[in-house]
């Protein structure tokens, strides 16, 4: 009976904790909300301390009960991440205008039964789109190429239309539903703390409640994959890879790793659920490879490793040279992977899409919305430090109000913050890492073993 009180006692604790640090997290996020709705963008000092507000206690309340060994109440920190994201969908988008392509793919969807063909710009002359979609017209960057975005994103964006037509609350609310199934998910693969490092982040709170962008969609199709595969329901684990696959082809770098101990017919129902999605459009005529092309061929941004190879030769050099170091390392975690007991392991997605975007010429924040999950299974210094810091891609001449500078481009004190952060991170796990392994080389080689 004293060790049942004292445990209840505990878990009291625990709850008061968890709820003092989320109603501090929430009176962050009202205010960003609140900064959102007014007119223009937020002042960056504004965004950065707001970040810092809603991120720390996070991490300070991670790092309390893992010292002193007490569990997360699973309940309390779920319902404090749903209360995160409605803020969000109080709040809207800023920093970005990528959800008015979101709005018109979803449009032209329902209207024509595709969303790919026609650039944007050549509907400005047209009569017939109606009122709230020339609004939406006129927000859209990039207006002269067609869509970017992948079948299963395309069938949420129409979902979003038929709710609310024009309008992203509707699509914000379908993401974040999305999202929160991801973290149920994650509590499946991790435990409760991990996994709040996911579900209290201001990276993924702000990138989907707030700026709704489809990220998260593929992110949860593949988890469920993980999640399924690790349980040997292989046909469920084939389906949503394939639409995940769908949703944004980062799911394939994962796709060989999930479905390494599934037999053939498998890898063809995989095969066979990317098939069904693409096959509507490409028969009529359309999908997203046009405008992939060009983003691959002409884009840069945040670049790390890729702007420094470029530096000193051409971009095609730099692509192939960072190809073939990407295809060895991913060669070596596949073979890392295959040795561990799959299919009970889970991939080192964090490995895998933190090397994939440190090799990439583009390196916008809501693509660590796919390394993330995986860093809640394998916390790292490096990879949350990288979901803060990352966000200083938003520091860029047109939210500085600088005209110094091109619209996109960042000062170089940013780039240089934002890699040196993780780089020092970086660091810091594998000192951490080779003093624990020369304290207890045997026990950490078993850890190493069972992960």
């Amino acid at each position: 009976m004293p060790a049942a009180n004292g445990g209840g006692r505990l878990g009291a604790a625990a709850r008061r904790r968890v709820d003092a640090a989320g109603l501090w997290c929430l009176l962050g996020y009202a205010a960003l909300a609140f900064l959102a709705r007014q007119p223009g963008e937020p002042a960056l000092p504004a965004f950065f301390l707001l970040v810092a507000w809603t991120g720390l206690p996070a991490f300070a309340l991670y790092l309390y009960l893992r010292r002193r060994g007490e569990p997360l109440p699973r309940g309390r920190m779920f319902l404090w991440a749903a209360a995160f994201r409605l803020c969000g969908l109080a709040g809207g988008p800023f920093y970005e205008d990528d959800f008015y392509r979101y709005l018109w793919d979803g449009y032209r969807f329902a209207a024509s039964g595709s969303p790919y063909g026609a650039p944007p710009e050549a509907f400005f002359a047209d009569p017939g789109v109606p009122e709230a979609l020339q609004r939406v017209l006129d927000g859209i960057g990039y207006p002269e190429l067609p869509t970017i975005y992948a079948p299963t994103a395309q069938l949420v964006f129409l979902l979003g239309y038929l709710l609310q037509p024009g309008g992203v609350a509707a699509l914000q609310a379908i993401l974040i539903v999305f999202d929160l199934a991801t973290v149920a998910l994650l509590l499946r693969l991790a435990p409760a703390g991990n996994v709040m490092l996911y579900a209290w982040c201001p990276l993924v709170v702000k990138e989907i409640a707030f700026t709704a962008h489809p990220d998260g969609v593929g992110v949860c199709l593949l988890l469920a994959a993980v999640v399924l595969a690790r349980e040997r329901r292989w046909r469920g684990a084939a389906v949503c890879l394939g639409l995940a696959a769908g949703a944004k082809i980062f799911a394939l770098v994962l796709a060989p790793l999930v479905l390494a101990g599934a037999k053939v017919r498998h890898w063809l129902l995989f095969g066979a659920a990317s098939a069904a999605l693409y096959a509507p459009f490409v028969l009529s005529g359309g999908a997203e490879f046009e405008a992939l092309q060009v983003f691959a061929r002409e884009w840069e941004f945040n670049a790390a490793l890729f702007a420094l190879f470029a530096a000193v030769s051409d971009r095609g050099a730099a692509k192939l040279a960072l190809g073939l170091a990407y295809g060895a390392f991913w060669a070596w975690c596949f073979v890392r992977y295959l040795r561990s007991g799959l299919p009970r392991a889970v991939p080192r997605g964090d490995w895998l899409y933190g090397a994939l975007l440190a090799a990439s010429p583009v390196i916008n924040p809501w693509y660590l919305l796919w390394l993330l999950p995986f860093a809640a299974v394998f916390p790292g210094v490096w990879a949350w430090t990288a979901s803060a810091v990352v966000l200083l891609g938003y520091v860029t001449g047109l939210n500085l109000n600088d005209y110094a500078l091109q619209p996109y481009q960042q000062p170089a004190w940013a780039r240089l913050l934002e890699f040196g952060s993780i780089l020092l991170a970086l660091l810091y796990d594998l000192f951490r890492r080779r003093q624990n392994f020369r304290e207890c080389p045997c026990d950490n080689a078993g850890k190493e073993k069972r992960s």
